[in-house]
Protein backbone atom coordinates (compact mmCIF):
# COMPACT_ATOMS: atom_id res chain seq x y z
CA UNK A 1 0.00 0.00 0.00
CA UNK A 2 1.25 3.45 -0.95
CA UNK A 3 -0.06 6.35 1.16
CA UNK A 4 0.55 10.09 0.76
CA UNK A 5 -0.60 12.22 3.68
CA UNK A 6 -1.68 15.85 3.38
CA UNK A 7 -1.94 17.48 6.78
CA UNK A 8 -4.66 20.08 7.32
CA UNK A 9 -2.03 22.70 8.16
CA UNK A 10 -0.23 22.11 4.83
CA UNK A 11 -3.19 23.13 2.69
CA UNK A 12 -3.40 26.37 0.78
CA UNK A 13 -5.40 29.04 2.59
CA UNK A 14 -7.13 32.27 1.66
CA UNK A 15 -9.43 34.52 3.67
CA UNK A 16 -11.42 36.92 1.51
CA UNK A 17 -13.58 38.17 4.35
CA UNK A 18 -16.82 36.68 3.05
CA UNK A 19 -15.00 33.41 2.25
CA UNK A 20 -12.50 31.49 4.36
CA UNK A 21 -11.17 28.63 2.25
CA UNK A 22 -8.56 25.86 2.38
CA UNK A 23 -7.28 24.11 -0.74
CA UNK A 24 -5.96 20.54 -0.57
CA UNK A 25 -4.76 20.85 -4.18
CA UNK A 26 -3.44 23.78 -6.20
CA UNK A 27 -6.23 26.29 -6.77
CA UNK A 28 -6.51 30.02 -7.49
CA UNK A 29 -3.50 31.75 -5.88
CA UNK A 30 -2.30 28.57 -4.18
CA UNK A 31 0.13 26.68 -6.40
CA UNK A 32 2.12 23.65 -5.34
CA UNK A 33 3.56 21.53 -8.18
CA UNK A 34 3.49 18.48 -5.90
CA UNK A 35 -0.18 19.04 -5.07
CA UNK A 36 -1.88 19.38 -8.44
CA UNK A 37 -4.35 16.52 -8.14
CA UNK A 38 -4.89 12.93 -7.02
CA UNK A 39 -5.68 11.08 -10.22
CA UNK A 40 -8.98 12.44 -11.51
CA UNK A 41 -9.56 14.33 -8.23
CA UNK A 42 -8.52 17.87 -9.17
CA UNK A 43 -9.98 20.13 -6.44
CA UNK A 44 -10.92 19.61 -2.81
CA UNK A 45 -11.82 22.95 -1.26
CA UNK A 46 -13.01 23.36 2.31
CA UNK A 47 -15.13 26.53 2.20
CA UNK A 48 -16.71 28.67 4.92
CA UNK A 49 -19.07 31.39 3.67
CA UNK A 50 -20.60 34.23 5.68
CA UNK A 51 -24.39 34.71 5.77
CA UNK A 52 -25.93 36.01 2.52
CA UNK A 53 -22.54 35.84 0.79
CA UNK A 54 -21.31 33.49 -1.91
CA UNK A 55 -19.86 32.83 -5.32
CA UNK A 56 -21.49 35.00 -7.98
CA UNK A 57 -22.39 33.64 -11.40
CA UNK A 58 -19.33 32.25 -13.16
CA UNK A 59 -18.61 29.69 -15.92
CA UNK A 60 -17.28 26.13 -15.93
CA UNK A 61 -16.56 23.74 -18.77
CA UNK A 62 -15.67 20.03 -18.89
CA UNK A 63 -15.52 19.42 -15.15
CA UNK A 64 -17.59 17.36 -12.72
CA UNK A 65 -18.42 19.36 -9.59
CA UNK A 66 -19.73 17.77 -6.39
CA UNK A 67 -20.73 20.02 -3.48
CA UNK A 68 -21.31 18.61 0.00
CA UNK A 69 -22.71 20.89 2.75
CA UNK A 70 -21.33 20.25 6.24
CA UNK A 71 -23.19 23.05 8.04
CA UNK A 72 -25.79 25.57 6.94
CA UNK A 73 -27.72 26.07 3.71
CA UNK A 74 -26.16 26.05 0.22
CA UNK A 75 -28.21 27.78 -2.51
CA UNK A 76 -27.46 26.92 -6.13
CA UNK A 77 -28.50 28.70 -9.31
CA UNK A 78 -27.44 28.07 -12.91
CA UNK A 79 -27.95 28.84 -16.59
CA UNK A 80 -30.14 25.72 -16.94
CA UNK A 81 -32.72 27.51 -14.74
CA UNK A 82 -32.07 25.31 -11.72
CA UNK A 83 -32.50 26.95 -8.32
CA UNK A 84 -32.20 24.72 -5.26
CA UNK A 85 -31.07 24.92 -1.63
CA UNK A 86 -29.52 21.92 0.12
CA UNK A 87 -28.29 21.17 3.65
CA UNK A 88 -26.20 18.49 5.36
CA UNK A 89 -27.27 15.04 4.21
CA UNK A 90 -27.77 16.30 0.67
CA UNK A 91 -25.32 16.81 -2.19
CA UNK A 92 -25.35 18.54 -5.54
CA UNK A 93 -23.74 17.11 -8.67
CA UNK A 94 -23.01 19.27 -11.71
CA UNK A 95 -21.53 18.20 -15.03
CA UNK A 96 -20.24 21.34 -16.71
CA UNK A 97 -19.75 19.64 -20.10
CA UNK A 98 -19.92 22.09 -22.99
CA UNK A 99 -20.41 24.94 -20.54
CA UNK A 100 -22.57 26.11 -17.66
CA UNK A 101 -22.83 29.27 -15.58
CA UNK A 102 -23.67 28.88 -11.92
CA UNK A 103 -23.69 30.60 -8.53
CA UNK A 104 -23.40 29.20 -4.99
CA UNK A 105 -24.59 31.24 -2.00
CA UNK A 106 -25.16 30.94 1.72
CA UNK A 107 -28.96 30.91 1.95
CA UNK A 108 -29.02 31.94 5.62
CA UNK A 109 -29.38 35.47 6.96
CA UNK A 110 -27.56 34.61 10.19
CA UNK A 111 -25.70 31.28 10.07
CA UNK A 112 -22.38 30.55 8.34
CA UNK A 113 -22.18 27.93 5.60
CA UNK A 114 -19.52 25.22 5.48
CA UNK A 115 -19.24 22.97 2.45
CA UNK A 116 -16.79 20.89 0.45
CA UNK A 117 -16.30 21.84 -3.18
CA UNK A 118 -14.92 18.90 -5.18
CA UNK A 119 -13.89 18.88 -8.84
CA UNK A 120 -13.36 15.66 -10.77
CA UNK A 121 -11.79 15.56 -14.25
CA UNK A 122 -14.33 13.82 -16.52
CA UNK A 123 -13.55 10.79 -18.68
CA UNK A 124 -15.38 12.37 -21.62
CA UNK A 125 -15.68 15.99 -22.72
CA UNK A 126 -18.22 18.29 -24.35
CA UNK A 127 -21.23 16.44 -22.98
CA UNK A 128 -24.51 18.33 -22.37
CA UNK A 129 -24.33 20.20 -19.04
CA UNK A 130 -26.56 18.96 -16.24
CA UNK A 131 -27.33 19.54 -12.57
CA UNK A 132 -29.05 17.43 -9.91
CA UNK A 133 -29.22 17.38 -6.14
CA UNK A 134 -29.81 14.34 -3.97
CA UNK A 135 -30.80 13.40 -0.44
CA UNK A 136 -28.20 10.76 0.43
CA UNK A 137 -29.31 10.12 4.00
CA UNK A 138 -31.24 6.91 3.09
CA UNK A 139 -27.96 5.47 1.75
CA UNK A 140 -25.87 6.18 4.86
CA UNK A 141 -25.51 3.63 7.67
CA UNK A 142 -23.96 4.49 11.01
CA UNK A 143 -20.67 2.70 11.74
CA UNK A 144 -20.41 1.56 8.13
CA UNK A 145 -18.65 2.86 5.02
CA UNK A 146 -21.62 3.78 2.83
CA UNK A 147 -21.18 4.42 -0.90
CA UNK A 148 -23.53 7.12 -2.17
CA UNK A 149 -22.11 7.93 -5.63
CA UNK A 150 -21.06 5.26 -8.12
CA UNK A 151 -20.93 4.60 -11.89
CA UNK A 152 -24.11 3.40 -13.54
CA UNK A 153 -26.32 4.42 -10.62
CA UNK A 154 -28.74 7.31 -10.25
CA UNK A 155 -26.04 9.28 -8.44
CA UNK A 156 -23.01 9.24 -10.75
CA UNK A 157 -20.63 11.51 -12.62
CA UNK A 158 -18.78 11.42 -15.94
CA UNK A 159 -15.93 9.40 -14.47
CA UNK A 160 -15.20 6.06 -12.83
CA UNK A 161 -15.66 7.40 -9.32
CA UNK A 162 -17.12 6.12 -6.06
CA UNK A 163 -17.82 8.45 -3.12
CA UNK A 164 -18.44 6.98 0.33
CA UNK A 165 -19.30 8.41 3.75
CA UNK A 166 -18.48 6.94 7.15
CA UNK A 167 -19.62 8.08 10.58
CA UNK A 168 -17.74 5.80 12.96
CA UNK A 169 -17.90 5.61 16.73
CA UNK A 170 -14.64 5.48 18.67
CA UNK A 171 -13.09 2.02 18.54
CA UNK A 172 -14.94 0.93 15.38
CA UNK A 173 -12.77 -0.47 12.57
CA UNK A 174 -14.05 -0.94 9.04
CA UNK A 175 -12.47 -2.11 5.79
CA UNK A 176 -12.93 -0.30 2.50
CA UNK A 177 -12.82 -2.56 -0.54
CA UNK A 178 -11.69 -0.89 -3.76
CA UNK A 179 -14.44 -0.96 -6.36
CA UNK A 180 -12.62 -0.08 -9.58
CA UNK A 181 -9.50 -1.04 -11.50
CA UNK A 182 -6.53 1.32 -11.78
CA UNK A 183 -8.00 3.51 -9.05
CA UNK A 184 -6.89 5.09 -5.82
CA UNK A 185 -8.88 6.36 -2.87
CA UNK A 186 -8.52 9.78 -1.28
CA UNK A 187 -9.64 9.82 2.35
CA UNK A 188 -10.58 13.15 3.94
CA UNK A 189 -11.27 13.37 7.67
CA UNK A 190 -14.11 15.81 8.26
CA UNK A 191 -14.15 15.40 12.03
CA UNK A 192 -12.40 13.19 14.56
CA UNK A 193 -9.27 11.05 14.35
CA UNK A 194 -8.64 7.82 12.46
CA UNK A 195 -5.84 5.32 11.97
CA UNK A 196 -4.85 3.80 8.63
CA UNK A 197 -1.99 1.35 8.99
CA UNK A 198 0.60 3.19 11.05
CA UNK A 199 -0.71 6.62 10.04
CA UNK A 200 -2.95 8.72 12.26
CA UNK A 201 -5.12 11.32 10.56
CA UNK A 202 -6.79 14.21 12.37
CA UNK A 203 -9.66 16.52 11.42
CA UNK A 204 -9.21 17.94 7.89
CA UNK A 205 -6.18 15.76 7.15
CA UNK A 206 -6.27 13.87 3.86
CA UNK A 207 -4.52 10.80 2.49
CA UNK A 208 -4.22 9.43 -1.04
CA UNK A 209 -3.90 5.65 -1.16
CA UNK A 210 -2.92 3.44 -4.10
CA UNK A 211 -1.41 0.01 -4.80
CA UNK A 212 -3.80 -1.95 -2.63
CA UNK A 213 -7.25 -3.50 -2.85
CA UNK A 214 -8.43 -2.75 0.68
CA UNK A 215 -7.95 -0.08 3.32
CA UNK A 216 -8.69 -0.57 7.01
CA UNK A 217 -9.93 2.49 8.90
CA UNK A 218 -10.03 2.57 12.70
CA UNK A 219 -11.78 5.41 14.51
CA UNK A 220 -9.66 6.64 17.42
CA UNK A 221 -12.41 9.16 18.22
CA UNK A 222 -15.96 9.54 16.97
CA UNK A 223 -15.17 10.40 13.36
CA UNK A 224 -16.74 11.45 10.07
CA UNK A 225 -14.82 10.51 6.94
CA UNK A 226 -15.30 11.09 3.21
CA UNK A 227 -13.73 8.56 0.80
CA UNK A 228 -13.32 9.36 -2.91
CA UNK A 229 -12.16 6.52 -5.14
CA UNK A 230 -11.13 7.77 -8.58
CA UNK A 231 -9.09 6.75 -11.61
CA UNK A 232 -5.37 7.36 -11.08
Amino acid sequence: MNITIHRASSRGHANHGWLDTHHTFSFANYFNPERMQFGALRVLNDDKVLPEEGFGTHPHKNMEVVSIPLKGRLRHGDSLNNSHTITRGEIQVMSAGTGIQHSEFNDSLTEPLEFLQIWIIPDRINTPPRYRDYDITPLLKHNEISTFLAPETDISIMQQAWFSWAELDRGIEREYQFKGRNTGVYIFVIDGEIKIGDAILHSRDGAGITDTETVSIEALQNSTVLLMEVAV
